[in-house]
């Protein structure tokens, strides 16, 4: 999980700084609007609509702005088709890139992922270079100051979790578990009176590349760039970089 925890962090404090701005409300109605496609409007039969919505309440959005864009989704309001892609890559030192977007022209974002990743010293790759790399899970971070790891961890492995790991160089404990167990192994957590930091189903590395120095900021800035573009919904790399040079990155 090296460097996992620490980016999974700042992430997330980036997204409440981009919810200020309404910036992040963008890609969420994206994310709903293709969930409600694909799965239905109901949010208790469509999983994936559940999650999305309630990362939607996380940053305050509208509960208007939600209905709508399921609405969008589900055919009952018109609006703006958009289409999944995923796109590979190389970034600084070879670290892999797995990037998830939504476009409604896949042309112009290809093309704009693409100098983003050769103005960071990176390359876009061919369709699954990279993938075989990353595997998908549910992925939460508890606080150490929060609990003792004896108790959660039998908290966690009650609820069925596939792993908890202590790494003494992180300040959070990380739980792997299925993405299917997500949702219920958090609600077993909370409800053990365990705060969660972050929670998510993300894309885990098998392993990780070490790179530091000029190789370390490209990549950390290539990380910001790509995220801040409007069809990148997500963005996964394997990197593992020294503890200073990740903190120049938190907001």
């Amino acid at each position: 999980m090296a460097g996992h925890s620490k980016w999974a962090q700042i992430k997330h404090k980036k997204a409440q700084i981009d919810a200020k701005k309404g910036k992040i409300f963008t890609k969420l109605v994206k994310e709903i609007s293709v969930a409600a496609r694909l799965g239905g409007g109901d949010p208790e039969k469509n999983p994936r609509l559940r999650v999305a919505i309630e990362k939607a309440r996380e940053v305050n959005m509208p509960m208007d702005n939600i209905k709508r864009a399921i609405m969008k989704g589900t055919g009952e309001l018109a609006g703006t088709t958009y289409e999944e892609v995923i796109y590979e890559g190389y970034g600084p030192g070879g670290v892999a890139i797995l990037i998830e977007a939504m476009t409604d022209n896949k042309n112009r974002t290809v093309s704009e992922i693409r100098h983003l990743l050769s103005k960071h010293g990176g390359s876009l790759g061919e369709s699954g270079c990279v993938s075989w790399i990353f595997e998908k899970k549910g992925y939460i971070l508890v606080d150490k100051k929060a609990i003792d790891e004896d108790t959660l961890i039998s908290v966690a492995l009650e609820a069925g979790v596939e792993d908890v790991k202590n790494d003494p160089k992180e300040e959070n404990y990380e739980i792997i578990v299925s993405p299917e167990q997500l949702n219920q192994v958090k609600t077993i957590i909370e409800k053990a009176g365990i705060p969660i930091s972050f929670a998510q189903v993300t894309m885990l590395p098998k392993n990780y590349i070490s790179i530091e120095g000029e190789d370390a900021e490209k990549m950390l800035k290539l990380m910001d760039a790509l995220e801040d573009h409007d069809d990148v919904q997500n963005v996964y790399a394997n990197f593992d970089i020294p503890e200073e040079a990740m903190s120049k990155a938190e907001v």
